[in-house]
């Protein structure tokens, strides 16, 4: 397969990127900078800029940019950053795959534009083509106590109003046949980088603990697995013109503009005749070649956070025994502390189960002891 990845630097993509091309597939990386190689192409997300040839006879776009969610406080400025990160990049790619899917055949490749400047671009002769798009179980809110799955309505909170943005802004590639994957990734579980990096030299002195109550469910995901689920979605041979397995999960429709963010919600933005629920499996898949629409990256096993301390105190053989209390998590990093760190996302990964995939570490203690080496 021919495979363009965005956000190659970060997390995950660098995990995926290597594993992809380890597959035989060829990757395409797109960065902000000058290309330093032939497998680099440049884009321009803030401005809506986009070559269109660069997708000229790809097979799958992996889309993973966006700002960190944890890398800095919460501002006013800091928010709007991580909300247009997001919703401008996802918005330029769809159009571009939009655009290539209703050309006619192959023709002069052009530019692609976010502000409605999407040139004449290749045509993909009929070929099914695949847009994995990052998301977040942020969708769900920041109190999700009993079991949700992908068929669950947004919930409430700043990174919900942000990733139902984010979802909505994939339509444009949806509604032109392209087989939308939205990736509503956990807590992923990585040695070196991610939120179990920044816990761990806590842990390994041995005065590390549960955040707040520890009574907030805690959905979370291996990077091994997260790698590996991206690469099952990504197998060939799923159809999105309505011979795909998985149906009614369309993002049609739907509008995102004038959106701002104020105070702790994204206010005038409009996502409107957008619908990402009704997802229904008709038939097993054994390749994830079927799915489309929203999927939980998480593990079957999510925890509470008491029970995540323990466990991973128990792994680097160490007490976890001084929590965190809510007001001094609240002190340091501001408003992540209510939306992230203490939300609590009792999420199910009914899609990736249903569609077959196998996870390599479906429990905590495994995952952390494959993570950490132990």
């Amino acid at each position: 397969m021919q495979i363009v990845v965005t956000g190659a630097s970060g997390l995950l993509g660098s995990a995926l990127v290597p594993a992809l091309r380890a597959d035989g597939h060829v990757v395409v990386t797109l960065v902000r900078r000058e290309p330093r190689g032939p497998d680099e192409a440049r884009w321009d997300p803030d401005g809506g800029q986009l070559d269109a040839s660069v997708l000229a006879g790809v097979d799958a776009v992996v889309h993973l940019a966006g700002a960190g969610i944890g890398d800095h406080r919460w501002t006013e400025s800091y928010r709007q950053k991580i909300l247009d990160s997001r919703v401008h990049g996802t918005r330029l790619l769809a159009g571009a795959l939009a655009a290539r899917r209703s050309a006619s055949g192959v023709g002069e490749a052009g530019g692609a534009s976010e502000a409605g400047g999407v040139g004449e671009a290749a045509g993909d002769g009929g070929r099914p083509v695949v847009l994995l798009s990052a998301s977040g179980t942020g969708w769900y809110g920041v109190s999700a106590d009993e079991p949700v799955d992908e068929t669950a309505p947004a919930g409430t909170g700043f990174l919900a109003d942000v990733v139902r943005a984010w979802e909505a802004a994939t339509a444009p590639a949806a509604d032109a046949g392209v087989r939308v994957c939205l990736l509503r990734s956990g807590v992923v579980l990585a040695g070196r980088g991610g939120v179990l990096a920044r816990q761990l030299p806590l842990f390994r002195l041995g005065v590390g603990g549960r955040l707040g109550s520890g009574r907030q469910w805690v959905s979370w995901i291996s990077l091994d697995d997260w790698v590996a689920a991206a690469r099952f979605l990504l197998a060939t041979g799923g159809r999105a013109d309505g011979g795909s397995a998985v149906s009614g999960s369309a993002v049609s429709g739907s509008a995102v503009s004038g959106s701002a963010v104020s105070g702790s919600a994204v206010s005038g933005s409009a996502v409107s005749g957008s619908a990402v629920s009704g997802l229904a499996v008709s038939g097993p898949a054994d390749d994830g070649s079927a799915v489309a629409g929203p999927v939980n990256l998480v593990a079957p096993g999510a925890v509470t956070g008491a029970e995540f301390a323990r466990t991973l105190g128990t792994v680097l053989r160490r007490p976890a025994i001084l929590p965190v209390p809510r007001l001094a998590l609240r002190a340091v990093v501001g408003g992540l502390a209510d939306e992230a760190a203490l939300a609590s996302q009792r999420v199910v990964p009914r899609v990736l189960t249903d569609a077959g995939y196998q996870f390599r570490h479906p429990e905590l203690a495994g995952a952390l002891r494959a993570v950490l080496n132990r």
